[in-house]
């Protein structure tokens, strides 16, 4: 009983969180006189990766630094592929051209430097210095392109909310410690159902820690799918994968040398890469993410969990 109390507080959580992180979101987009795309990429994006960057740091100290990698790598296939599939399904989204042709742009550029540094195995403290480096700069080149333009960039004029900005962002900041604490407590009943089934820890770690660190992602991503906030959904999924492996594996690079396993330079690092490519190529197509487009990213997720399943079939 007190394991499915915690799968269902997660959940109470998880959904709760999202739909307040939107609203607050939304409301700080607007009185701060940007994008809500802005707010998605950085304030939504950056925050709902707090999972990842605590489970990351938490492996690296504990002399698993291989864990580390592999959660942002992990991650990021989950992002794109389930989180962005459920979310288009539910609601098509509108893409903008202009900010897409930027953040498209980063988003593929740092897919393949992290597959450089993995295929080169080269994450020291010098890479983790010059990652944050660049989280920096494009943190203050997404704020000089869209503050000012507000939310002509974005396609999305979002309704006025009647919050101030000091109520926007800390709903905010309490929608992301909700959704974060959420996906712990989701996580943590889940395993424990898992291990009761006699699930080996492999299985565990392969479905409910990679998930479950993308779990305010999903949350956050599907309430503001439902709410037709696009832009937010869109934002949160690409900012976040930036955000992991320039912010999370910088900070963590310095924390530890980052060894990388062999199984991610032979296959997730490629899956990854080639989910940021399809993603571009349905953004690009049409500029929307269509129900057909979701499916298809889904199908892929189910095909990739597939192929980790295989070896110990």
């Amino acid at each position: 009983m007190e394991t499915w109390a915690l799968i269902a507080g997660g959940l109470v959580l998880l959904l709760g969180g999202g739909e307040i992180l939107v609203r607050g979101a939304v409301a700080a987009a607007v009185r701060l006189g940007v994008s809500t795309l802005m707010i998605g990429l950085t304030l939504v994006g950056f925050g709902t990766s707090m999972p990842e960057l605590v489970a990351s740091l938490r492996a690296a100290l504990e002399g698993a630094p291989g864990i580390a990698l592999g959660n942002v790598v992990g991650s990021n296939i989950a992002n794109v592929l389930l989180i962005l599939g459920i979310a288009a399904m539910l609601s098509p989204m509108v893409v903008e051209r202009k900010s897409f042709l930027r953040d498209g742009a980063v988003l593929i550029a740092v897919s393949l430097l992290l597959t450089v540094l993995i295929l080169a195995d080269a994450f020291s403290a010098l890479t983790g210095t010059g990652l944050l480096a660049l989280v920096l700069a494009y943190t203050w080149m997404v704020w000089k392109t869209e503050s000012g333009a507000g939310a002509a960039l974005s396609g999305e004029v979002p309704e006025q909310p009647g919050l101030g900005l000091v109520a926007g962002l800390s709903l905010t900041a309490a929608g992301i410690a909700g959704v974060v604490l959420g996906a712990g407590l989701l996580v943590d009943g889940a395993t424990e159902i898992a291990r009761a089934a006699g699930l080996s820890e492999a299985v565990i770690g392969l479905t409910l820690v990679a998930v479950g660190t993308s779990l305010p992602e999903l949350a956050t991503s599907v309430v503001a799918a439902v709410r037709r906030q696009g832009a937010v959904a869109f934002g949160n999924v690409v900012g976040s994968n930036i955000f992991n492996v320039l912010g999370i594996l910088g900070v963590t690079a310095l924390v530890a040398p980052l060894p990388v396993p062999a199984e991610i330079a032979r296959l997730d690092i490629w899956v990854m890469l080639a989910a940021a490519l399809a993603l571009t190529l349905f953004a690009v197509t049409g500029w929307r993410l269509s129900r057909r487009e979701g499916a298809a990213l889904l199908a892929a997720y189910a095909v990739y969990l597939a192929l980790q399943f295989l070896p110990a079939v």
